[in-house]
């Protein structure tokens, strides 16, 4: 019962965000609360809830120095010169803009962080999408699916969760795993081609020789319209080696990255604007966004508070694992490849890899499968676990994208999902997971 009512939780908060009848933000916390008291679990409701919050609260604090951040960074024009290249590479084709986007995307994601992948390349690409007319969604798709692959690296975080539960080697568990990384980043590069030839199609190739000067004027057709007067194209070597300082911090983990992000954001602060009037009007211009996002974040921790409170999360996964028919017992990786689908899509990495993994791997040594099989298996999942309702970062990327959570999952399913299976097909093919 406990199982049947997390699964109809789920269904029921999808149904209601993709057909658009309750924002993300209050079916998070209006479907869990409502379903917990239905289950009897409101006597410990309010205990779930903040367990929940103070498991996102260091994302969110993250999130929000992020935010502001790369909002200083674009304020100050950091990203002018990357705008300047790419629109002399694609100029006004819109394949070409799709293709660089996904490569954008996954160069940016190489530090294992969405939060930078989708700033960084909402920042640079969205202005071209305007300019020409294209359709967001397209962006927010591809930037996600490079997200979803470049995940599986090492420090990226399901990998390295993986790996410490079931107590392996890292070079195990991810060495084979880099030509099924190559696949996946193949299947994005085919995803985008053929949403940007779709593009083409429906706009043409736009006639079109940026100036200097338009490409500046570009920014200000993004979501943020930034004043030329904010501009410090003196201070671009400055902005880049801090950007970069951060980014080496970040994956070298040399503090949290809460802490990092805020360090780094007081820094860029002063720095670029000394000013006390113009620090306060930077801050400003860059609330909504925060607001927006960190309280979606917080939204979330309830949600997963009570599916974890409650015990639902248990629930599913044991009715998953206990459907396996014993036959099928040495196909135990493929069937952990294909639950990872769901699982990480309606969990968060930490509960599926140090609560669902070991049980799913015990279960699976009974068959005679090598648990580093299944720690690999866990991770093909990933490109649906990055559209997750309870990634913070999904919300981020449609939030500087300006488009609706629904309308995003509905568009990237398929392609998302397409990801996983190649992926899972290619490892079977090269024996990274065995039949």
């Amino acid at each position: 019962m406990l199982a049947l009512l997390g699964y109809s939780m789920i269904a029921v908060f999808m149904f209601l965000i993709i057909t658009k009848r309750m924002s993300a933000l209050v079916a998070l916390v209006t479907i869990p609360t409502l379903f917990a008291l239905l289950g009897g679990f409101g006597a410990g409701l309010g205990d779930m809830m903040m367990e929940g919050i103070k498991q996102v609260a260091p994302t969110g604090v993250m999130l929000m120095f992020a935010i502001l951040y790369f909002g200083i960074m674009i304020d100050a024009g950091l990203f002018d010169p990357l705008v300047s290249k790419i629109l002399a590479i694609v100029k006004g084709d819109p394949l070409k803009i799709v293709l660089g986007t996904a490569i954008l995307a996954m160069l940016v994601a190489l530090d294992g962080d969405g939060t930078t992948t989708y700033m960084i390349t909402v920042s640079a690409m969205l202005p071209l999408y305007k300019r020409i007319g294209m359709n967001p969604l397209i962006l927010t798709c591809v930037a996600m699916l490079s997200f979803g692959v470049m995940n599986m690296m090492p420090w990226g975080g399901p990998t390295a969760r993986a790996v410490a539960a079931l107590q392996l080697d890292m070079a195990d568990v991810f060495t084979p795993l880099i030509p099924v990384m190559a696949a996946g980043i193949l299947w994005t590069l085919f995803t985008a081609f053929v949403l940007g030839r779709k593009e083409r199609k429906r706009l043409g190739v736009a006639e079109i020789q940026y100036s200097v000067k338009e490409t500046l004027a570009l920014s200000e057709t993004s979501a943020m319209a930034i004043p030329n007067d904010t501009k410090r194209p003196k201070l671009i070597w400055i902005n880049l080696i801090l950007t970069i300082a951060l980014i080496v911090c970040l994956v070298a983990s040399v503090l949290p990255l809460a802490t990092l992000f805020m360090i780094a954001f007081v820094i860029a602060l002063m720095i670029n604007y000394p000013n006390l009037d113009d620090q306060k009007k930077r801050i400003s211009s860059h609330a909504g966004n925060v607001l927006a996002v960190v309280g979606l974040v917080f939204a979330s921790g309830i949600f997963t508070g009570i599916l974890s409170g409650t015990e639902m999360v248990d629930a599913m996964a044991n009715s998953l694992v206990a459907v396996i028919p014993e036959s099928l017992g040495s196909y135990f990786a493929v069937i952990t490849a294909v639950t990872s689908i769901p699982f990480t899509y309606f969990m968060a990495n930490d509960p599926y890899y140090f609560g669902v993994l070991p049980i799913l791997a015990e279960t699976a040594a009974a068959y005679g499968v090598d648990p580093v099989e299944i720690a690999r298996a866990s991770l093909l999942g990933q490109p649906i676990h990055a559209m997750s309702p309870l990634m913070a970062s999904a919300y981020l990327l449609v939030g500087m994208a300006g488009v609706e959570f629904g309308d995003h999952q509905k568009f990237i399913f398929k392609w998302a999902l397409g990801s996983c299976f190649v992926m899972i097909f290619f490892s079977i093919a090269i024996g990274v997971i065995t039949l």
